[in-house]
């Protein structure tokens, strides 16, 4: 079996050069990349999020872009365009950016809704369709997606559906005093970036993500995942809970944190660590949660409180294996 362990703490032990004392969102983004899935960072300015996406994906090689998202940006921008070629008489597919293993959309919410719509197909099916014809994405294929949520001006709030393909919503957060001056005296010459390598490869990360799938979910935590997602839907504070894409989204992540600490079945721990990233930003709260000034955090937080771990597999996974 691949090394599962051994992957996860070279890239994060890579990417901790760039982001100084951010271990739990680092830990995070690589979970979401052995899930195959998306991932949106949300923060304030300056506090590394182009910069985590970056570092990301140089430790993993393969092909990189980049799209700076601005209100002018069409469509025909991110996925590419048909191009007629008067030599031989045929229309010709150009390729956008977001033809690369990893991509990272700089301000996603700054671009319009027609444009932002441009990645739906890509980031769910992982092909885009340009003049009636179908283009298979590369594999993997990641989307990096960064947003700022203070600043309102001139900015697109995503809609719904586009939240609700992205895996994972991580915050980093302000540093530390002590490390904050620890990247301070980092980049007084260059910028850590600049000199990072590359620590695995593209091959070795569809192994381990295939080594993922097989880590084992016991009847009993399956359960607990449901339960927390049909919460959700029937809590005071939501008007819309999460999709059954958020059950998905707890089952994968839960095997990849079980894998990243050794083991090869799941606990209802690990889903308890992964369900603010996984459910938060797929919630809509009505107006009287917002009124009292709750987010969508504080619904999580509270629901996993209030909803019990059914007993039963998870205690003895080893037995329930064999069974």
């Amino acid at each position: 079996m691949t090394d599962v362990p051994s992957f996860s703490k070279r890239l994060i032990e890579n990417i901790e050069q760039t982001i100084v004392g951010k271990q739990p969102s680092i830990e995070m983004a690589v979970i979401g990349l052995l899930c195959q899935g998306h991932l949106l960072i949300e923060d304030v300015p300056g506090v590394g999020k182009t910069v985590m996406a970056r570092s990301l994906a140089c430790s993993l090689g393969g092909s990189f872009s980049r799209i700076q998202f601005t209100p002018d940006m069409l469509p025909s921008d991110i996925i590419g365009v048909s191009i007629y070629n008067q030599v031989n008489q045929t229309f010709e597919f150009k390729s956008g950016p977001v033809m690369a293993n990893i991509v990272l959309t700089d301000e996603i919410n700054r671009a319009t809704p027609k444009t932002q719509s441009a990645l739906l197909e890509a980031m769910e099916e992982r092909q885009v369709t340009v003049d009636g014809v179908t283009h298979p994405l590369p594999n993997p294929f990641m989307v990096l997606a960064t947003q700022n949520p203070i600043e309102y001006e001139g900015t697109f709030p995503l809609p719904e559906a586009q939240l609700d393909r992205f895996l994972l919503r991580i915050q980093l957060g302000y540093p530390d005093p002590n490390d904050e001056v620890i990247m301070m005296k980092r980049q007084q010459f260059r910028h850590p970036l600049e000199d990072l390598e590359q620590v695995v490869s593209v091959e070795e990360l569809k192994k381990t993500q295939e080594a993922v799938k097989e880590v084992y979910v016991s009847p009993a935590v399956e359960r607990y995942i449901v339960d927390l997602v049909s919460e959700t839907r029937h809590h005071a504070e939501v008007s819309l809970g999460a999709s059954p894409r958020g059950s998905l989204c707890l089952y994968r992540t839960g095997q990849a944190r079980a894998a990243m600490l050794g083991r090869d079945f799941v606990l209802p721990d690990d889903i308890k660590a992964n369900a603010v990233p996984a459910l938060s930003h797929r919630l809509i709260l009505n107006p009287g949660a917002r009124l009292r000034n709750l987010n969508s955090t504080d619904v999580v937080q509270q629901i996993l409180k209030e909803v019990p771990v059914r007993g039963g597999e998870q205690e003895d996974p080893q037995k329930t294996k064999s069974n």
